[in-house]
Parts: structure tokens; C-alpha cells; sequence
């Protein structure tokens, strides 16, 4: 709860992956990966259920070990390569309504960024509720500033992408953001198939290090490298 707001965290987990086979479930320093964002999830002070939104039975059984809900299951017509995340989140939703369980907000947690933080988690809620109940979208500051990004026209010539002088020394140039795709917060009830999540207007600014989102197997080995640095979480199956 985040004063007197429930707060349901939603992870959207499909079994079928092209780039890594199982990847949600694949072991990363010993523990499925799926099981990092769970873990995020739980330690949140404001978070009041974790539900984990598959197609897949033995993603569902891992989720529940490591401490997740599987209230229901997802669809196969919304589990293909080309469904679209907000229409799982969406059927979540009217699925959770159809249990009787409604909230007040939801945290949209992706698997695929397993090195967020709890803290992050409470950060980006802080967010929207301080913006008056607008949309929030982690972010991480760009690493190419696109002050400096020019494309060709047909003749070859060069023409800037951000219509800002480049003349002035780097330190001096304005800051552009990036959605990491970690963690959105929106209302409960006013997701529709037209949210564009990556769209929340909201800025949650999340350290680098805690933003990979992996997409292919480098990721996947930068993530394990990552973690190999630091202090492994303390991730308990039940």
C-alpha cells in the first residue's frame, strides 16, 4: 500500500523466446531469471501482490516457488511473437477484476531487467503519486548524446537529428533519456489497448548499471558479469 492506494506488480512472462530459448527461465548465477524481478517485486515496501502473466506451465511453477502468484494463465492468442505486452497487461487486468481483485495501481515489471532494485521499485511509485497520478517510465541517461546524431540525405549530406546547436563543449550539452523498459506505473483501472506504456510522461532515472534489459545471449553474459561483481541477491525458492 502506498498510504491508503493497493498496488498490484505485474510481470509479463510468455514461454516462447527466439533470441534465448527459456529465457525467463534460464539460470543466472544460479536462480531463473525471472526469479530477480519477483524478488524486486516482493521487497517493495508499497507492493501489495506480485502476479506473474504466462502461457507457460513451468514458468508458472518456478514463479510460484520463488513467491509469485499465478491466478490464472494467459492465453495463447496473446503469447505470440507479435502480441503486444499491453494487450497481456490489459487481460491481466480484466482477469484480476473478473477474481475480485481489483487495485489502485499497477507496476508493469519486465523479466528481462534483472537488475533493478526494490528501491527502484518504490522510487518509480513515489514518482507517480508526487506527479499527481501520471504515468511513470524508468528511464537511464543516453549514452550517445543525440545532439551530435546527424542522418544523410539522398545527396550525402548531413543533417542533425535534435535541431540544437553542437558548437558548445559536451558538458554543456542538454541531457536526453532513454526508456529502459524495467518498470512502468499506471492506474489500474485506466490501462486500455491504447496505453502506450513507453509514452508515461513521467521520468523514473534509474543508474546505468541496473538498467540492462537483456535481449540476446551478450546481454545475458553481461548480466551474469554484473552480478559476479557484486553482492549476489539473496533469492530464496520456497
Amino acid at each position: 500500500m502506498y498510504e491508503d492506494k493497493s498496488v498490484l506488480a505485474l510481470i509479463p512472462a510468455r514461454g516462447g523466446s527466439k533470441g534465448i530459448p527459456g529465457k525467463n527461465i534460464k539460470p543466472l548465477c544460479g536462480h531463473p531469471l525471472i526469479a530477480y524481478t519477483i524478488s524486486a517485486a516482493r521487497k517493495s515496501k508499497y507492493v501489495d501482490a506480485v502476479v506473474v502473466t504466462t502461457d507457460s506451465k513451468e514458468i508458472a511453477e518456478v514463479s510460484r516457488r520463488y513467491g509469485a502468484e499465478i491466478p490464472f494463465m494467459r492465453p495463447e492468442r496473446l503469447s505470440s511473437d507479435t502480441s503486444k505486452t499491453i494487450d497481456a497487461v490489459v487481460h491481466a487486468r480484466d482477469a484480476m477484476v473478473d477474481l475480485g481483485r481489483e487495485y489502485d495501481v499497477i507496476v508493469l515489471m519486465q523479466p528481462t531487467s534483472p537488475l533493478r532494485h526494490a528501491e527502484d521499485v518504490d522510487g518509480a511509485i513515489e514518482a507517480y503519486f508526487s506527479h499527481g497520478l501520471m504515468g511513470v517510465a524508468s528511464v537511464l541517461e543516453a549514452s550517445e548524446n543525440p545532439v551530435l546524431t546527424r542522418h544523410l540525405d539522398e545527396f550525402g549530406i548531413m543533417h542533425p537529428l535534435i535541431p540544437i546547436s553542437s558548437t558548445i563543449r559536451r558538458q554543456d550539452m542538454p541531457r536526453f533519456y532513454h526508456v529502459n523498459g524495467a518498470i512502468y506505473v499506471n492506474d489500474f483501472h485506466g490501462l486500455s489497448l491504447d496505453t502506450s506504456l513507453n509514452d508515461n510522461p513521467v521520468a523514473y532515472v534509474m543508474k546505468k548499471d541496473r538498467s540492462l534489459d537483456i535481449d540476446n545471449i551478450e546481454d545475458f553474459l553481461r548480466a551474469e558479469a554484473i552480478l559476479e561483481k557484486l553482492d549476489k541477491p539473496q533469492l530464496v525458492a520456497m
